[in-house]
């Protein structure tokens, strides 16, 4: 961390503890502004990296990436600092939102899912998430204190014999954000434009309900029927819940 700092002289370092991501952010507050993001040693920023990128590539918005490297305790990546603020910051901590809010959010997640499949890299089908849920479950990588209400109380190796029972056995595949909820969404407050997408490590083909469910827990009910209306999608219960199961490995 002293070695990035020696290069960010001028920047005023904030730490954001907004998201849940796991990995440590901070905004370097200067001229122009960045992003960074640390984590343990692993290839997880490298992998985003790429996925920003690509998604880039496709036309939609999302950070540059302007470094991307690390040392013998942790891996770490800066990035542009996009314009806009998040939808959870939009939404404040009662989570009201405008219809113009939820209804630019429902458009680029149409036009996220409207990129061609066969087009992206990135494979998030079951067949690859599934075993890595398992993997995760059996490394003791799943906080198991950060369960949904619901579920807490519970272990990871009871959700996932849950997971294999109730996985569906069709896939609408789409190009998914991967965790497209309220804290990975920037937008222009006086325009409602879409200015960034975020936090994208997840991203790649998958059924498009890994995006819907996790839109919908995030929204909370009411801001989430908006979300389907204006998405185009009458909502399926039992795909919004093992989405939002599967996401409890990661």
């Amino acid at each position: 961390m002293t070695t990035l700092r020696s290069r960010y002289p001028q920047h005023t370092w904030e730490p954001v503890t907004i998201g849940c991501s796991g990995a440590g952010v901070w905004r370097l507050t200067g001229s122009p502004a960045y992003y960074l993001k640390t984590v343990e040693n692993s290839t997880e920023l490298a992998e985003e990296a790429e996925r920003l990128h690509w998604l880039r590539a496709q036309g939609l918005p999302a950070p540059e990436v302007v470094e991307l490297g690390g040392d013998e305790r942790s891996s770490w990546m800066v990035t542009t600092a996009v314009p806009g603020r998040s939808l959870a910051e939009l939404g404040g901590d009662d989570r009201i939102w405008g219809f113009r809010e939820i209804d630019a959010l429902a458009a680029i997640t149409r036009e996220l899912h409207a990129l061609p499949v066969a087009d992206c890299p990135f494979d998030r089908t079951l067949d690859v998430v599934v075993p890595q849920a398992l993997r995760n479950a059996e490394a003791g990588l799943v906080d198991e204190t950060d369960f949904d209400e619901h579920r807490l109380g519970r272990t990871a190796m009871e959700l996932f014999e849950e997971l294999e029972a109730t996985r569906p056995a069709h896939e609408d595949l789409v190009v998914c954000h991967g965790d497209l909820c309220t804290p990975n969404v920037l937008l222009d407050p006086e325009t409602f434009a879409v200015t960034g997408l975020i936090d994208v490590g997840r991203l790649g083909v998958a059924d498009r309900y890994n995006d819907l469910a996790l839109t919908a827990r995030s929204l909370g009910p009411t801001s989430a029927q908006r979300f389907f209306d204006s998405y185009g999608e009458v909502p399926v219960p039992e795909r919004l819940a093992f989405y939002q199961l599967l996401d409890e490995f990661f």
